[in-house]
């Protein structure tokens, strides 16, 4: 239940980045969700492996439908490379606005020669 508002709070952090720079908002929001979504399943992956080599009788009884400390640590690097790839998308968002012809072309007129 907490992923689904985890979810939602992505896609709708990233829309805005995409309406603040003139960018397709549900494209970007997609991104938040397979950014998350991917970065669970590979920490589930790798916990599960990790679980499989170590100890192989544990994963017999295995439930994670409640909350776990693996669930809590999955929640918080999730988010964490969310918030990173949000702020390379900003970095680059930023370079491209700065690199725009159009924005040159403006300053000519403000400029006092």
């Amino acid at each position: 239940m907490l992923s689904i508002f985890i979810l939602i709070g992505a896609y709708r952090y990233y829309a805005q980045l995409a309406e603040r720079f003139g960018k397709t908002k549900w494209h970007y929001g997609l991104l938040a969700i397979g950014v998350y979504l991917g970065t669970q399943l590979f920490f589930g992956f790798s916990y599960g492996i990790y679980k499989g080599i170590t100890d192989p009788d544990s994963l017999d009884g295995v439930n994670y439908t409640g909350f776990s400390l693996i669930n809590i640590i999955s929640w918080i690097i999730s988010i964490a490379a969310v918030y990173g790839v949000y702020q390379l998308l900003e970095r680059k968002f930023v370079k491209e606005n700065i690199n725009k012809p159009s924005l040159e072309i403006e300053k000519i007129g403000d400029q006092n020669v």
